[in-house]
């Protein structure tokens, strides 16, 4: 049984057992606590505001969303074992820092999966993301929506990046996350996970050449400043996850899960909307900076596809071949639409 219908199967009988109640007596008093690794001026920020006012909608004030930002609560990973142990209530992270976790996150880590935000939207929020959020109970996590982290792209210090040759014995910093790194190593780089606080000063004094990160990021942490070009590779769209600990969940009656899946899915429209508007004016502030932006010539990019194809074969075993199956004829099946 899916999440939705679990929670509709729990809200009927609750109503046919309380229907002499008053109407908000299934709705207590709630401070909610989400934290995130962004700044409130993140897409994000709009998304937790939307939440927040629909809170207010639906509990008549009676829930309050406590945000804390920049990982002041501890980074993503350290937040989503918070929420496993029931000791805070939500997070708003990367799939990628978790996988360690859930295994079959890692599919949202393989190379050039999505060709567009359309297609991302229609698998996340379709039957193969519905799948995903089933697996979530089983490591003590409710995932309440998909968000938008957006495209990673290329900065690099050496050369605009336009063919696989251009690759070649590049200093990149990836994430910590085997996936990234496989990939990165497969297209010729020099690949050096590293944590994200420390990008910024290691691309400043030379120790690496690149990084890759969606257009927000680049344009918030400045690396226009210690960065020359921007290729736009497109290489990897890795969605946020609206996470609830599933120990707290339990303690909800079903209206409440209800309003936590409902509003949830309110945040994640205007969070998209603010995330793809940011991102074209996030580009814009790039280029004016004085960054050199590139398109790939799309014969490039059909080699550079073809060269991490092994990243899928490699990876099959640690995601699960059944997640990535599932996941290309989903994609299979909104393209042919």
């Amino acid at each position: 049984m899916t999440l939705k219908s679990t929670i509709a199967a729990a809200l009927a009988a609750t109503m046919i057992a309380g229907m002499a109640m008053p109407a908000q007596a299934q709705i207590s008093e709630r401070t909610i606590r989400v934290s995130n690794g962004v700044a409130e001026d993140h897409p994000v920020g709009d998304g937790i505001a939307a939440m927040q006012q629909c809170f207010d909608e639906r509990t008549g004030g009676a829930w309050t969303l406590n945000a804390f930002w920049s990982s002041a609560l501890g980074d993503d990973l350290q937040a989503t074992q918070a929420l496993r142990s029931g000791t805070q209530e939500m997070v708003v992270t990367s799939t990628s820092p978790i996988v360690g976790i859930v295994p079959a996150l890692g599919v949202f880590d393989l190379p050039f999966l999505f060709a567009n935000e359309q297609e991302a939207d229609a698998v996340l929020d379709g039957e193969f993301g519905q799948y995903i959020s089933d697996m979530m109970p089983e490591a003590n996590l409710i995932n309440l929506a998909f968000w938008e982290n957006g495209f990673r792209n290329l900065t690099n210090s050496v050369r605009p990046v336009e063919s696989l040759e251009d690759f070649e014995g590049m200093r990149v910093r990836v994430m910590q996350n085997n996936i990234f790194l496989d990939t990165f190593q497969t297209l010729g780089t020099n690949a050096t996970p590293m944590a994200f606080g420390e990008v910024f000063t290691a691309l400043e004094t030379g120790a690496i050449d690149a990084q890759e990160n969606p257009y927000v990021t680049i344009d918030t942490s400045q690396f226009y400043e210690v960065q020359d070009y921007l290729s736009n590779t497109r290489h990897a769209y890795t969605p946020f996850m609206v996470l609830f600990s599933k120990p707290i969940w339990d303690s909800y009656s079903a209206e409440e899960q209800q309003i936590l899946v409902e509003c949830a899915e309110i945040g994640r429209d205007v969070q998209r909307e603010a995330s793809r508007a940011l991102s074209n004016e996030s580009l814009a502030r790039i280029q004016e900076a004085g960054m050199q932006v590139n398109d790939i010539p799309e014969e490039e990019m059909a080699e550079i596809r073809e060269a991490v194809q092994g990243v899928y074969e490699r990876n099959a075993e640690t995601i699960g071949q059944e997640v990535i199956d599932r996941m290309m004829a989903a994609l299979e099946e909104v393209r042919a639409q």
